[in-house]
């Protein structure tokens, strides 16, 4: 079997950018809900639905405190409307490419004129189209459906006549329907208006499916472009149209050779490369396998034998290990050898180090030699018959399975538990897209068996589904523990204008930019940084939402406690001048407090404006002479520092006179 994915496959720009979208407000702690399911994916639409997003099908139905999101189709004008008249908060992830076709509607369309649409009626991107046609509008789906409405309106041969295509319309379709309109609607302005992506993604498919014996195609079944994509295909070969990897398990593709991919504009490339990678290894396992023809029949005859016949299984004991084989006794005439490539199903295993004299193996007989006396054994064989059961049990008990990973292999992992080969596509290993699959090699790995194929003995494992699981318990004992005021150490792991989202081990916390410091920020980052470790107490739970509030300044640094504690009514500061005014200027006390030093207590005179001494950025010594704690406000003075020098010179001179009075009183006394 050969396999090949069609380049075009996947998102087309628009989808990926109404998604994208979508998972960085989820992401940042948005409530949001779209208005219908953002893309026609039950997959996606699923895994949405689990990190929270709704889905609504009119403004009335806006849960209170959500955002909306028009989906990458956009919405009618009356919609739009009916959300901006409500005040609803939304966000237009309309694809650039609808919204061109309703500005072309909207400058070309007239009272008296018409406009005819190439699409599906019911599709919510042509009601959209419609909603902006000041005249009347009609849709049609094929050339027959099109002759049916020129014949029912002959006069259309001569009125002025627009005509525009939904994005995802059938490019074949389009040139058939654009000569007859041409043909018969001679005042016709045609605009092509079919998506260049959606496009290049038939005519690719179509070439795909001519030299491919088979065709899959990936999609929402109710998708308009994958519906499009699988007429393409199925004109040139047997295709099948599926939604979700599991569904490759019913389909028989012995009969092929060459099998071609293709997806939808809807379809995550992630479900793109597991369908690759499943069909890929199904190649793999036929052209790679290390047994032969006669092995695999004879594996298959071990299968059917009956445990109370003639059974070819023996019981051997090691008495030597070379190099290429193991020699047992067998307790027969014959002399017994394992060939070291049938001693195990994994080929990092080492006889030598795994095996010593004495050791009792199960066996199964594969060639008897009368002529030599000799009895080619295996011992992979007899682990096989026997692991397959094992493995068969684990999946129908759902049980978790243990195993170190062998090797990394194109589009996965290979392990051996209990001596059966199972592959662990790259998508279910746990990894993130890019990371190197051989970190993994040499690792023992807990995985559950999703899929396996008695037929051709194959197995597929996921080491995903268990990381879920083991997350989902944590995060629900996490939830069972946690109470306000309880302090944690997490890690920054991303930031938005309005706060930091902290990692408490495998649950985000959001701190607001307001709790993380005392003083005015502009940005969380002038805080802390992504992957920063930081301490952060829980303020507030939301067990419903599962939404966490995190505090992360702490009272000790609130300066308002600082100047309590250390700077009292009376103290003497230096302070640096940060703001003028008419009646007085601010200057900083300490960091994060300013106080006013009122325009009368700037100098010992008369000032007309604090302009005239003071200046921005002036260190200057003052008292502080109030403290209003509940209103948050410093009085401070540069006068009640000079006045006090000013009082002992008055002292001085007063003393001065009065010494002069008495010693002219008693000259006049003499």
């Amino acid at each position: 079997m050969q396999v090949e994915v069609a380049k075009t496959a996947g998102f087309c720009f628009g989808v990926n950018r109404a998604v994208k979208m979508l998972y960085k407000l989820v992401d940042e702690g948005h409530n949001v809900c779209t208005l219908g399911p953002i893309i026609h994916n039950p997959v996606v639409i699923e895994e949405l639905e689990g990190k929270g997003v709704k889905i609504i099908n009119s403004p009335e139905q806006t849960p209170d405190g959500y955002e909306v999101v028009i989906r990458a189709h956009g919405v009618t004008k009356e919609t739009l409307e009916m959300l901006k008249n409500n005040s609803i908060s939304y966000i237009d992830a309309t694809c650039p490419y609808v919204l061109k076709i309703h500005k072309i509607i909207k400058e070309n369309s007239k009272e008296d004129n018409i406009v005819l649409i190439a699409g599906d009626e019911k599709h919510p991107e042509v009601c959209g189209f419609r909603s902006h046609c000041k005249g009347k509008s009609f849709v049609f789906k094929n050339e027959e459906e099109l002759c049916m409405i020129l014949e029912n309106h002959p006069e259309f041969s001569n009125e002025e006549i627009i005509v525009v295509a939904q994005t995802t319309f059938s490019v074949k379709e389009w040139k058939k329907s654009s000569k007859i309109i041409q043909k018969v609607c001679t005042n016709s302005n045609s605009f092509d208006t079919i998506c260049r992506a959606t496009q290049d993604r038939q005519n690719e498919a179509a070439e795909l499916s001519k030299k491919n014996d088979a065709m899959i195609v990936i999609g929402g079944r109710f998708s308009s472009n994958t519906v499009k994509l699988n007429n393409v295909c199925s004109e040139n070969a047997q295709t099948y149209l599926i939604e979700r990897v599991d569904e490759l398990k019913g389909i028989d593709f012995s009969p092929f050779r060459k099998i071609g991919i293709t997806a939808g504009a809807s379809t995550p490339a992630r479900i793109i490369k597991e369908v690759e990678v499943i069909m890929t290894e199904n190649f793999n396992e036929q052209k790679n396998s290390k047994e032969t023809m006669d092995q695999e029949l004879f594996y298959a005859a071990v299968d059917s034998i009956d445990d109370t016949s003639d059974n070819p299984n023996v019981v051997g004991i090691v008495v030597g290990i070379a190099p290429n084989e193991i020699q047992v006794d067998i307790g027969r005439k014959y002399a017994g050898f394992i060939p070291v490539e049938e001693y195990s199903n994994d080929p990092t295993a080492d006889p030598s180090k795994e095996l010593k004299i004495g050791d009792e193996l199960n066996l199964i007989i594969m060639k008897t030699n009368d002529n030599e006396g000799t009895m080619k054994l295996s011992k992979r064989l007899y682990d096989r018959r026997a692991s397959w059961k094992n493995i068969v049990a684990a999946k129908e008990n759902d049980e978790i399975v243990e195993a170190v990973v062998a090797e990394a292999v194109r589009g996965g992992v290979i392990a051996y538990p209990m001596g059966a080969r199972v592959f662990i596509p790259a998508s279910l290993t746990g990894l993130a897209k890019d990371e190197d699959l051989s970190q993994l090699v040499k690792k023992t790995v807990k995985f559950r068996i999703i899929d396996l194929d008695e037929q051709k003995k194959r197995v597929v494992g996921s080491i995903r589904a268990v990381l879920r699981e083991e997350r989902k318990e944590a995060v629900d004992a996490f939830w069972a523990n946690i109470a306000e005021g309880q302090e944690f150490t997490g890690t920054v792991k991303s930031l938005t204008n309005y706060g930091a989202f902290v990692d408490l081990g495998g649950v985000d916390g959001m701190v607001h930019i307001s709790e993380l410091s005392w003083k005015r920020i502009k940005h969380p980052s002038e805080v802390v940084n992504v992957g920063d470790t930081v301490k952060v107490y829980v303020k507030a739970l939301d067990n419903e939402k599962r939404k966490i509030s995190l505090g992360y300044k702490r009272i000790e640094d609130n300066p308002w406690e600082i100047l309590k504690r250390d700077y009292p009514v009376d103290s003497v500061v230096d302070a640096t001048v940060v703001g003028l005014t008419t009646f007085g200027a601010f200057a900083t006390v300490i960091d994060g407090i300013d106080g006013l030093i009122h325009i009368s207590q700037i100098a010992d005179r008369h000032i007309a404006s604090p302009k005239e001494v003071l200046s921005i950025g002036e260190v200057v010594k003052v008292k502080i002479t109030e403290i209003d704690f509940d209103k948050k406000r410093v009085s401070l003075s540069i006068r009640a520092l000079i006045e006090p020098a000013e009082a002992v010179e008055e002292v001085a001179e007063e003393a001065a006179e009065e010494t002069v009075a008495e010693e002219a009183e008693a000259a006049d006394a003499e």
